[in-house]
């Protein structure tokens, strides 16, 4: 069944956050909704639509940043009281706009995830989660890591309430009073939970997530584990989900999915025969989806897919048919209602451009005074640094209220910039001398008009750590500028997995020395990914890396006083010991270091290196023939003489140049992660042998896996 959806714009308000939109419940079957938004200038706006335009119900004071919004009310009649959250305080509003709550969790971080059923009031901070029924305390739990979102199964369909919460460290935590009950395994870090059909399915125990990496999921919550009912992959390296909902807009009388995620996609997944859900219509915003939320707003009995950005637009997806224009001849005949609506724009916009220009004159003029001061123009930057298992590379993602004018990145740690299909941007590369200074990138982005979002890939080599900093310029007057960095730690293409394979050969690297808990897990923060900044409760933890890149992975068991890692990559215990060593010798630490080295290790490296070794030689092999076999198929008229391989790679040329292109500095890389594993391997033995790394690349250049083994195997 195809799905026809048309775009309305319907009104703007401040920055937003995720999951800050809510509709209200309609009056009847088909009548229009009222829409509540609440924005980063702490301002919550109830409107509803008439005759195409916006009509505001009530709009508050400005006050604290909304961070999250909910609907709430008596349990069994319609959730129409709003409740938003700001800092570590949650108001209350009726559907008119009259505050009846104001309550103060006292927590000692801001509340960044809410939830709401009857009496009970559910609010996670960084890593605390608080109960509240009737305003008093009840429950309490401390998460392991960050807490990105929070929802509770249904008391009208189960025995009790049970919270679920969406945690950083690929985990839901279920919980039962103050302990957890049990935790759930997903794909990648779950960034936002909503019940299944809005009440958890037909048992009550059904939940949606969705990550950061793109990827959505049906969880079954049981009183003692929790099953999985399908998940949907990111294949095409789609932005992460921001906002889930489910509602019916095929008309099919079974609910759909709406998604939105940060790239700007709007998504709408359908059910068929089958149980898992098939993409029925897609729609690309300018900018990421802060919230979601399907109904009728626009005209009576027609529903639409609302959206929030992260800009304030609320934008429409409606399925009501957009009447064509009658054309006569050249001219398109309008109807007096566009050209009213026309008419009305183009005199609000006569308006804005008089108020500007007075504006800029007021500026002049007090900018040249003698009693003017400096102001410079606040805006917010919504940023995000997240390493991308697909192709262990990093993902940069700025944006920004207003056009971004330019972007400026420094890294004073070596790292490749690589091709993104979405950015429009021009980037010009800066000569930097990487010994004085540091600097190892100076790149620049010029933006096209209108630019608000951009984003970049890096990929970074492991062992060399520093920072990358970005400067962003927007379009506004007076010029101003805004910095970010985003660390780039020694092992940063490792990712946290719940376990590890225990047959591969592992080397042993042991900590022994006068340092606290806290201390040597800052230690570990510094070296890995991922990891919360928060010491874990407890008197040890133990923590499980994979390389994203290689496939090697880590395991790090830590207490106060002792500290063990395993790899079955050598190249990785030597970057720990000496950044850990360099760390403790920082603090004035001496550390008994002990290490465990497994030969068989080595071959097993270059067993995992090989595929990705091969696959890039022949790679560069078929590019290097590209220009040779299309000067001949020129000089002959037709490829037909060529020998079947060489023509598949004169057809594919563009893919495989296109691939090649992708892929800068690839060959190297490898050829430098096999050259660090030689000297690793006899660093450990006490032995330098910088002399055979020429030998070992000749071996390279002519690569033959049993070579390679015999050579590394050589005493």
């Amino acid at each position: 069944m195809e799905l026809h959806l048309h775009r309305l714009d319907y009104t703007q308000v401040g920055v937003t956050s995720q999951k800050t939109m809510r509709l209200l419940p309609a009056l009847g079957k088909k009548s229009t909704q009222k829409v509540a938004i609440a924005d980063h200038d702490g301002v919550v706006t109830c409107f509803g639509m008439k005759k195409g335009e916006a009509v505001p119900v009530f709009k508050t004071l400005p006050g604290a940043k909304v961070a999250r919004m909910d609907l709430g009310g008596a349990v069994g009649t319609p959730q129409e009281k709003i409740f938003v959250c700001s800092g570590s305080q949650v108001r209350g509003f009726t559907k008119k706009g009259k505050q009846f709550l104001t309550f103060e969790a006292n927590l000692t971080e801001s509340i960044n995830a809410l939830h709401v059923s009857g009496a009970d009031l559910f609010v996670c901070a960084s890593y605390i989660y608080n109960h509240y029924c009737d305003c008093k305390d009840q429950d309490y739990f401390l998460s392991g890591d960050k807490i990105n979102d929070i929802t509770c199964l249904s008391s009208e369909k189960l025995p009790h309430l049970i919270p679920v919460l969406a945690c950083q460290d690929r985990v839901l935590r279920v919980l039962q009073g103050s302990e957890l009950s049990y935790d759930i395994e997903v794909p990648g870090p779950p960034s936002v939970l909503e019940l299944f059909n809005k009440d958890g399915g037909n048992s009550g125990e059904e939940v949606l997530y969705g990550t950061t990496d793109g990827k959505i999921g049906l969880v079954q919550i049981g009183d003692c584990d929790a099953a999985t009912k399908w998940e949907v992959g990111n294949e095409k390296r789609k932005g992460g989900i921001l906002c889930i909902d489910t509602y019916d807009i095929i008309g099919d009388g079974v609910n759909d999915i709406l998604v939105g995620r940060d790239d700007g996609t709007v998504e709408v997944y359908g059910f068929d025969s089958s149980s898992e859900p098939t993409l029925r219509f897609e729609h690309v915003l300018t900018e990421s989806v802060t919230s979601i939320q399907g109904g009728c707003v626009g005209k009576e009995s027609y529903d639409e897919v609302l959206t929030a950005t992260y800009t304030g637009w609320v934008t429409g997806l409606t399925s009501e048919p957009q009447r064509a224009e009658a054309v006569q001849g050249d001219e398109v005949r309008m109807s007096k209602e566009t050209q009213s609506k026309i008419e009305a724009l183009s005199a609000e916009l006569e308006q804005l451009q008089v108020k500007v220009l007075q504006g800029r004159e007021q500026y002049q003029q007090s900018s040249q005074s003698s009693t003017a001061v400096s102001a410079v123009p606040i805006f917010s930057i919504n940023d995000k640094f997240t390493l991308c298992q697909d192709d262990a590379s990093y993902s940069l993602t700025l944006e920004v209220p207003t056009a971004i004018d330019n972007l400026l990145l420094q890294s004073d740690v070596p790292i490749d910039l690589l091709d993104v299909d979405k950015n429009s941007a021009v980037v010009s590369f800066s000569e930097c001398d990487s010994q004085p200074n540091g600097n190892f990138l100076l790149a620049t982005y010029r933006c096209q008009a209108n630019t608000t979002r951009l984003e970049l890939k890096v990929r970074s080599i492991e062992g060399q750590y520093g920072t990358l900093q970005a400067y962003v310029t927007p379009r506004l007057q007076p010029k101003t500028c805004q910095v970010r960095q985003y660390q780039i730690k020694p092992l940063s293409l490792h990712q946290r997995t719940h376990s590890i394979d225990p047959d591969r050969p592992m080397n042993r690297l042991s900590l022994v020395g006068q340092f606290s808990f806290a201390e040597i897990h800052s230690w570990v923060v510094f070296c890995l990914p991922e990891v919360p900044e928060k010491t874990p409760a407890g008197e040890s933890v133990t923590f499980y890396f994979h390389n994203t890149f290689l496939g090697t992975q880590i395991e790090a068991t830590y207490c106060k006083g002792e500290g063990h890692f395993k790899s079955d990559n050598i190249s990785t215990i030597s970057i720990l010991r000496d950044v850990l060593s360099k760390e403790a010798t920082k603090k004035k630490i001496n550390l008994n270091i002990s290490y465990d080295i497994n030969d068989d290790s080595v071959s097993h490296t270059l067993r995992m290196i090989h595929p990705k070794l091969e696959y890039q030689l022949l790679l560069a092999k078929k590019v290097q023939l590209i220009d040779a076999l299309k000067e001949l198929q020129v000089h002959e008229g037709n490829a037909d003489f060529l020998i079947p391989e060489y023509r598949s790679i004169l057809d594919e040329s563009a893919n495989l140049l296109e691939e090649y292109k992708k892929q800068p500095a690839h060959l190297d890389r490898l050829y430098g992660m096999i050259t660090d594993l030689l000297i690793d391997k006899f660093k450990f033995k006490g032995k330098n042998v910088r002399t055979k790394v020429s030998s070992m690349l000749e071996i390279l250049d002519h690569y033959d896996l049993n070579s390679l083994l015999d050579f590394f195997s050589e005493p």
